[in-house]
């Protein structure tokens, strides 16, 4: 066992401990202060702050960076020190600044050189997204990247529609034809895109020529657009907010080739179902495939047979019936909605939709129209006008009489009214008295309405008809003025815009007020006398009536259609009378 000195003998290993450095010699330390004149000895060798003088404005901390410009402030917490930034970092960010002032003054020119680059780089990105979707298709993550592209640069083709002079070359680049595949791609984000694209490319504010336009169209249709857009209006989710739109620009992006959607044999029975699809309020989709359809049945004549033929104006018929007596809210998707049923409507009875009107029961419900609607009226006395209208109108007129119309008419006529009612209501009692047969009951009481009341309604028709005199005499006076200006040349290219006038001055309703007054004169002898007097008043015989019924047969001999050549012999005979 070891004993206590063992245990607490001196380690054998050497000793760990930091050696002092050793101290200088006091009398050293005296002497060399004892040197220095300024110094003193009580300080003992030792400094104090105020020993040296110019340590009072150092600053303890990091370095001030090398660029801070002396005299710069720093902010009220005194937290910046200046650029912080090198000079090589500077001098990069200068040079970029400079980059991009050239690039605001020298914008990147739009020709051919850059729509071939547009194209290759779009080719590209429908290859390589293809190639991915092909190659991952049951990892989307894999191709998403390459599909985010391909929407980009969909959607940089918008600018196309502000240089219409490159729509040749895009077209024969076979961009088009590319454009137009993607209305089937997995993703509707981009098929929703090329939609609306196409829609922006043939919008009719691009200001394209024929030629510039006709050349994108030819290449979009001869890809297949209409089957591909029709495929997509199935193929979308109205309830998604984004397909919904893609379904707008489906109906937005097709008015002007009505004749080639009509021949799809789907499209207007979608869109006849479409406008008919109960709702809570009124869709903007569903205001549009009203809208599409009025423009589609104006334009084609084939398509207005479409529409009657699957009895469309039976279904647009009751869906205005709704309206008989109620009105929409204004400014609103309804109202437009409405205002699209009746020019669907409207467009077709002038044809073989009279029949169709009149079993739908239409003249009964535009009559209910005009003694209690307000919106409505307007619109059902367009359409009762169309609809009376033509060499075919006579069983309407007949109709009109039969359902106790003539006083609902005539009442109306001698209220205050606006231009357009007055002129429906003079083409309804001129299309009446050519059209119902002579010594028929109907047409007995319609002469019966015009005399009775002391002639009150040959009154009022006299009186409209100096207002639309004077107005086109005025007319018909500044372009005999302009007439005198003119080289014969001149003459003849001034024609259209001369009769444009005239009709906007009321030379229609002037007509239309004269024929009435004719068939007045010439089967009326009361009638006729009144008339007489009436223009006697004023210094006029009935040569100014004789006068426009000259002008309109002269304006019909250049024409042979059955139409106008009923209408012919019409004035021939009542110039006859005159």
């Amino acid at each position: 066992m070891a004993s206590l000195d063992d245990l607490f003998k001196r380690p054998t290993i050497p000793s760990q401990k930091r050696k002092l450095n050793a101290t200088k010699d006091p009398n050293e330390i005296y002497k060399s202060i004892k040197l220095n004149s300024k110094a003193d000895a009580r300080t003992n060798g030792q400094t104090t702050v105020e020993d040296d003088p110019e340590e009072e404005d150092d600053v303890a901390g990091p370095e001030l960076p090398s660029d801070m410009e002396a005299g710069v402030e720093n902010d009220e917490e005194g937290r910046f020190f200046g650029g912080g930034i090198t000079a090589d970092t500077a001098e990069v960010l200068d040079f970029i600044d400079e980059r991009d002032l050239e690039a605001v003054a020298k914008p990147e020119m739009i020709d051919s050189a850059w729509v071939r680059k547009l194209a290759l780089n779009f080719e590209r990105k429908i290859s390589k997204n293809a190639e991915l979707r092909a190659k991952f298709e049951s990892a989307p993550q894999k191709f998403m990247g390459s599909e985010a592209d391909l929407d980009a640069d969909v959607k940089a083709l918008s600018i196309l529609s502000e240089h219409p002079e490159l729509y040749q070359e895009f077209a024969e680049l076979g961009c088009v034809s590319s454009l137009v595949s993607l209305l089937s791609h997995e993703n509707t984000d981009i098929a929703i895109d090329a939609i609306e694209i196409i829609g922006e490319l043939t919008d009719e504010d691009v200001e394209a020529e024929q030629a510039q336009w006709d050349v994108l169209v030819d290449a979009m249709l001869d890809a297949d657009l209409l089957d591909l857009l029709y495929q997509n209006l199935s193929r979308f989710d109205e309830s998604v907010e984004s397909d919904r739109i893609g379904v707008l620009e489906n109906l937005s992006s097709r008015p002007s080739i009505a004749e080639l959607i009509g021949k799809n044999k789907a499209m207007i029975p979608w869109l006849i179902s479409r406008a008919q699809t109960r709702e809570s309020a009124v869709s903007q989709n569903k205001q549009y495939s009203a809208e599409v359809l009025a423009i589609l049945l104006q334009s084609s004549a084939t398509n207005r047979k479409r529409f009657i033929e699957l009895d469309g104006i039976d279904v647009f018929l009751q869906l205005l019936s709704a309206y008989r007596k109620r009105d929409p809210a204004k400014g609103t998707e309804e109202e437009e909605y409405v205002e699209n049923v009746f020019d669907c409507v409207t467009c077709c009875v002038e044809e073989e939709g009279k029949q169709k009107y009149l079993d739908g029961e239409g003249i009964e419900l535009c009559l209910i129209m005009l003694k209690e609607g307000k919106m409505s009226r307007p619109r059902a006395l367009r359409l009762m006008d169309h609809a009376l209208g033509g060499p075919t109108g006579n069983s309407c007129c007949e109709k009109l009489v039969e359902a106790a119309g003539l006083k609902v008419i005539f009442t109306i006529f001698m209220k205050k009214i606006d231009t357009q009612s007055t002129e429906h209501l003079l083409g309804i009692f001129a299309s009446m008295l050519r059209s119902l047969p002579g010594d028929s009951a109907p047409r007995i009481r319609l002469l019966g309405k015009f005399v009775e009341k002391n002639y009150e309604k040959i009154d009022r028709l006299m009186q409209l008809r100096r207002d639309y005199s004077t107005r086109v005499s005025n007319v018909d006076q500044r372009i005999k003025n302009e007439l005198e200006t003119l080289a014969a040349e001149e003459q003849v290219d001034m024609a259209d815009e001369w009769l444009s006038r005239r009709l906007d001055a009321g030379l229609f309703s002037l007509q239309s007020i004269d024929t009435t007054l004719a068939w007045l004169i010439a089967e009326d002898d009361g009638a006729r006398a009144h008339i007489q007097q009436l223009l006697a008043d004023r210094d006029e015989t009935f040569a100014i009536i004789k006068s426009t019924l000259q002008e309109q047969l002269n304006g019909t001999n250049t024409n042979t259609e059955e139409k106008d050549t009923a209408i012919k012999d019409m004035l021939e005979t009542l110039l006859a009378f005159l």
